[in-house]
């Protein structure tokens, strides 16, 4: 599949750098350790990067070191093996604990998983009936290529329509729409800026709402566990992010009725694919995929009591769904694993939640509370991934039979990805 060019080549991508920059919010050392291939000698293939000798910290000393980190108690299952991303991390959702990781704090192009912060910056601010017209100036500005859910302007659409269409498709329209609602795109990346500040997320750095690629936008494994975790204590954000298919307003009819067509979540272990299977007991989050970035996914799933948090970003293997393979060996590990590693890191509470210095801690009482709230994981998250799992089936002979005739559009930065248009 051709790749388009990185956003550093769009216009809108270099006036929303200026403009950040005079807001003294680009700065020079969240550059160091962004992904690039180190200079070659002529004639030799490029050296693949290398994380820095030393990262943040956040989370545990152990969490800054280069390569795997993981303390494996007596009769405890190997790691998986093959496990090519250049960054991973997996750890339990509720208490916080980190099982293992791979350079967690690595700071690379985050692609769409950075909609996670989005979603936690702005969702909260709008109640899903609000209805919203979109005028011709909110879907200006997106990068070449970006991935759409088909939002048109003059046309009427509901908040739960837009988030729908940001969880589903990794709409930038959607993005760039409810943007528009929050006062503007550079309005809505200071905020979320000031999100991951709050969240402790101190690896990453905002340009664009939408993770398409920009000079400078970085993010790490590590903060993007934070933001799904986050994310997660809102009942909106898990039902958006663990709906498999939905359907979408489309164009309205000579007869004045609105059409609406079929949208399906890009998040192979959610809704699968031809090569990939639904992961058992998955609940969301949300992957990415952009030219600088290759693939980036965070997901949580669910066995018996147990939650587990991954993400993976930038598998060296290319293999078609790949960073979803990566995932579900992690999340296999991580269950097969429960009581026989010691963690040998946290993921961090927000700023002043907790005991007060932003560090996770062994049953923590707000995150559980939120957790079981309305029944928490084993009630509507366990009925949202039966249902989503529903849904995969009974469409299974429909998409193996006909495939969709638009590409999908999850994985943006990638030409092609405009999907989402097709009526049903």
């Amino acid at each position: 599949m051709p790749t388009t060019k990185s956003a550093s080549a769009s216009p809108s991508a270099v006036r929303t750098v200026a403009a950040l920059a005079s807001s003294a919010l680009l700065v020079s050392p969240l550059l160091a350790g962004t992904a690039h291939a180190a200079p070659a000698d002529e004639g030799q293939l490029p050296k693949a990067p290398v994380p820095p000798a030393k990262m943040s910290q956040v989370g545990g000393e152990r969490l800054g070191r280069p390569g795997v980190q993981v303390q494996l108690q007596a009769g405890a299952p190997a790691l998986p093996k093959e496990l090519t991303a250049r960054s991973w991390i997996i750890s339990d959702a509720e208490s916080g604990q980190v099982l293992a990781a791979k350079n967690p704090h690595w700071q690379l192009a985050p692609a769409s998983t950075l909609k996670m912060l989005f979603a936690d910056t702005v969702l909260p601010k709008f109640p899903k009936t609000r209805t919203y017209k979109v005028k011709p100036a909110d879907l200006a500005g997106m990068g070449t290529g970006s991935s759409l859910v088909g939002i048109k302007e003059n046309l009427t659409y509901t908040v739960h329509d837009l988030w729908l269409g940001v969880f589903l498709r990794s709409g930038n329209d959607a993005v760039h729409t409810l943007s528009a609602m929050n006062g503007g795109t550079e309005a809505t990346v200071k905020e979320m800026q000031k999100r991951a500040a709050e969240l402790n997320a101190t690896d990453t750095h905002v340009i664009t709402p939408d993770g398409y690629d920009a000079p400078g936008q970085v993010s790490s494994a590590y903060d993007l566990s934070l933001f799904a975790r986050a994310g997660l204590k809102n009942p909106d954000f898990r039902e958006y992010c663990s709906t498999a298919s939905a359907q979408f307003p489309g164009d309205m009819g000579k007869d004045g009725k609105r059409a609406t067509f079929g949208i399906q979540n890009t998040n192979r272990l959610l809704s699968g694919d031809f090569d990939i299977k639904p992961y058992p007991g998955i609940a969301g989050v949300k992957n990415g995929s952009t030219t600088n970035a290759g693939s980036t996914f965070t997901g949580v799933a669910q066995h018996g009591d147990r939650k587990l948090l991954v993400t993976v970003m930038n598998p060296e293997k290319k293999q078609h769904n790949e960073a979803y393979r990566e995932a579900a060996k992690l999340f296999d590990w991580g269950f097969a694993a429960d009581g026989k590693v010691d963690p040998v890191g946290s993921l961090v509470d927000p700023k002043g939640a907790g005991n007060g210095t932003g560090g996770a801690k062994d049953g923590d009482k707000e995150t559980q509370a939120a957790l079981d709230s309305a029944g928490g994981w084993g009630g509507p998250w366990t009925a949202a991934g039966i249902g989503g799992a529903v849904v995969v089936l009974l469409g299974a002979v429909v998409f193996f039979a006909r495939r969709r005739r638009a590409l999908p559009a999850g994985e943006q930065g990638r030409r092609g990805a405009g999907g989402g248009r097709r009526k049903k």
